[in-house]
This record gives structure tokens, sequence and C-alpha cells, in this order.
């Protein structure tokens, strides 16, 4: 659990300031949503007395900050779920998850996901928001996550996210054969009809995708993209957009074809790919305490290790 025990003196410059806005400043380390909670939870005494965050400040009070992090707000339990931990210090943990794991639980799933897995092996991520989760893949792409150790940490990189300071690289195998790398510039929001799905769209919030191309196979591509923005299924979205489908992509892939010189087997084993081909393979941040610039990989899943071996053969150079 985290706890904090702080009494700070406010300065003269804090005069005329509402509690929150004088708090953001003093308290930089935590997000202003945050300390607004924590004033309306009591955590926070003015000369003693709990003011709303509305209150303006004379300069010169006394500020007691007195929180106790209870439980996480769900009931969610630690459950014995193998992790590949890359790296971990006191206040970041780097975890390459596979492909099948959910992230957070929701409905129809309730456990058994990446969550559940962080309370068990480290149980004092109760005290941090969503368990340090700041960012999430989908259940079947595969990759790098970062979580977060503690409130500091968490909402310097929640921060970063916002602010695009975190850069995020997928490596995917996608269909038809990518003449040059591009980038993709286009909206995503939901999708006018079929609203469990997104979609390009006009009225959508700004997504930006670089496509760089890393090798071409008979009518497949193996591609590098790096995200700018963080919208739902992205990558997946935008590759559909251009009309190179991610291979085995359930949502968006829609119907392959596939040239007659190709091989049966590899047909086949395109065919019966059993999720998105699609890996988060690289993560660079500024690490929150130390502030140094701090890059991790992850090696490509066997799956598409073998099913890129298959196409190398072939399509012999």
């Amino acid at each position: 659990m985290e706890k904090i025990d702080q009494i700070i003196q406010t300065p003269e410059s804090c005069q005329g300031m509402r509690l929150d806005q004088a708090l953001a400043v003093l308290l930089p380390d935590y997000s202003r949503s945050r300390l607004q909670s924590w004033i309306k939870s009591g955590f926070i005494k003015v000369n003693g007395c709990q003011l709303s965050q509305r209150e303006k400040l004379m300069g010169g009070e006394q500020i007691h900050i007195c929180v106790d992090s209870g439980p996480s707000e769900t009931a969610a339990s630690g459950q014995n779920i193998p992790l590949n931990i890359i790296y971990e210090d006191n206040d970041l943990i780097i975890v390459n998850k596979p492909a099948g794991l959910i992230v957070h639980p929701g409905a129809g799933n309730p456990d058994n996901t990446l969550y559940n897995a962080l309370l068990y092996h480290f149980p004092e991520l109760e005290a941090v928001p969503r368990a340090g989760i700041i960012q999430r893949l989908d259940k079947d792409t595969s990759g790098i996550m970062v979580i977060t150790r503690s409130l500091t940490a968490h909402t310097h990189l929640v921060r970063d996210l916002q602010e695009r300071k975190i850069k995020r690289e997928y490596q995917a195998i996608v269909h038809g054969v990518l003449t040059a790398g591009r980038t993709i510039d286009a909206p995503i929001g939901r999708h006018p009809v079929k609203r469990t799905r997104m979609a390009v769209v006009d009225a959508g919030k700004p997504a930006v995708t670089h496509v760089r191309v890393l090798a071409r196979y008979k009518d497949i591509t193996h591609v590098l993209a790096k995200l700018e923005s963080g919208r739902t299924h992205q990558i997946r979205v935008h590759m559909t957009h251009i009309h190179h489908p991610v291979v085995g992509d359930p949502v968006y892939g829609g119907r392959a074809r596939h040239p007659k010189d190709m091989s049966n087997e590899t047909v086949t084993k395109l065919k019966a790919f059993p999720r998105q081909a699609l890996h988060a393979w690289r993560l660079q941040l500024t690490h929150p305490k130390s502030s140094k610039q701090m890059t991790w990989t992850a090696d490509l899943p066997d799956d598409m290790k073998s099913l890129l071996l298959l196409l190398r053969n072939e399509s012999p150079e």
C-alpha cells in the first residue's frame, strides 16, 4: 500500500488560487484528478479543516496530506498466472504479454487477465489505479507493455502517454504487397453501423500510423508500424483502410485472396492463423524517476516466426 503523510506550508504565491490549483503546483507528481479525489475524500486538510477544491487560499496556510490507499476499486483478486517479465525496478515493470491473455477484467471475462496476474505477483499494485496498467493490447495481440508500480510513476507516464512521449513500435504481417512505406493519417471512431468495431470516419479522433516495409513475400508483407496516437485497434483499422489487412484479423481482415501459384500449405496456414499477426515489439520511454531514456524489445513470438519462415521458403530470393 502506498501511504502519504506530508505537511506543506503554502507560499504567498498561492494567494488567491483555488485549493486544487495550488496543490497541482505544489505536488506536481500527482495528477489534478487524483488531488481532487483526495480533497473530496477528506485526505487533505487546510489548517485542520476540510475544504472544497474550489476554496481559495490566502497563502501561508498549513496543508496536511494524509493518504492511506485502500484496495483498488474493483473486487478482482490476484491469480497465479505466469508473467514474462523483461525488466523491473521500484517504479516500472515491463512485461511481454502473450497472445490470448486479456488485459483487464470485463463483462464476460471477470478473471484470468493480466490484471489478476499482476495483483498476484505484485500485491502492492492494489494501491495503483488499474494495477499500474496505463495502456492496453488486444487479447490476441502479443508484446511489450509497461506497468507502473507507484502513484508517482503512474502520473508521470500517463502524462507522457497523453503527450505522445512514449514511443511504441509493432511488427505485423499483412495481406498484399506494399510497394513502399507510408504514413496513414486518418481519423478513427466508432463504426457508424457496427458499433462494436472501429473505423476510419470523418468525425473520429486524429490517428497517425507510420508504416515501413521489412520484407515482401508472395502476396504478403512484413511491416513495422509506429504509432503517433493510440486509438483502439488503430493499426488493424488503418491497415484495412489501405487494403492491406493484418493476417488472421477476425474483425477487420475480410476474405483474403491468394495468388494461384502460392502452395496449398501456405494458403492453409494463412487461413488458419489463429489471431491477428500483430506484435508490440519495441517500447521507448523516459524513466519517471531517473529521467533516463530507456528502450526494450521483445522478439516475435513463435507463431509469427513460423509463418514468416514458411513465407520465406515460399518466396526464395
